[in-house]
């Protein structure tokens, strides 16, 4: 009953929200800055334009005008993302490739950026990172340090052979 009454009290005082309409000049403008400020996929774009409540001719027309006036582009997106994770997170390339596809990155565009993530930078960020993480584990068990390490490796997005090889090394 209770409920019933807070519910009556809430709909009569109830104000439903305007919502503030956006000129396409602003919302090119606010665009431009999203996009100046960190790179942007075409995926993020597009939700952030449908925040906006846009018209759809709207949205294409801010599209292209980011296109043409290289606010956007795929190619360098992709590259900074794969640098970005794999330096800074120490993702391996599964994971960076998974997040790629999420965003609806053209194959083209994931191989190249693939490309910038130097393979013997690779191997040693990898192996660093599974020598650290297997110092932390202390006095477990082989087989619970084996499962724990490839938990959180695969986690990572780095490859199943490199893991199976540097655990090997590691518990021989």
């Amino acid at each position: 009953m209770l409920g019933f009454l807070f519910y009556i009290f809430a709909m009569m005082y109830y104000k439903p929200q305007q919502q503030k309409t956006t000129t396409v000049a602003e919302a090119t403008r606010k665009m431009e800055h999203y996009c100046a400020y960190q790179e942007r996929c075409h995926k993020d774009v597009d939700l952030k334009l449908a925040s906006m409540h846009l018209i759809p001719e709207a949205k294409e027309k801010i599209i292209l005008h980011l296109f043409e006036h290289n606010f956007l582009n795929e190619e360098r997106f992709a590259k900074s993302f794969a640098r970005g994770k794999f330096s800074i997170k120490k993702w391996g390339k599964q994971r960076i490739l998974n997040a790629l596809k999420s965003k609806n990155i053209s194959q083209y565009n994931i191989k190249s950026a693939m490309a910038e993530i130097d393979s013997e930078t690779y191997l040693t960020t990898f192996n660093t990172l599974a020598e650290k993480k297997f110092a932390t584990l202390g006095d477990l068990t082989p087989q619970k340090k084996r499962q724990k390490m490839m938990y959180y490796l695969s986690y990572r997005g780095w490859e199943s052979h490199l893991i199976y090889e540097k655990i090997q090394e590691l518990l021989s």
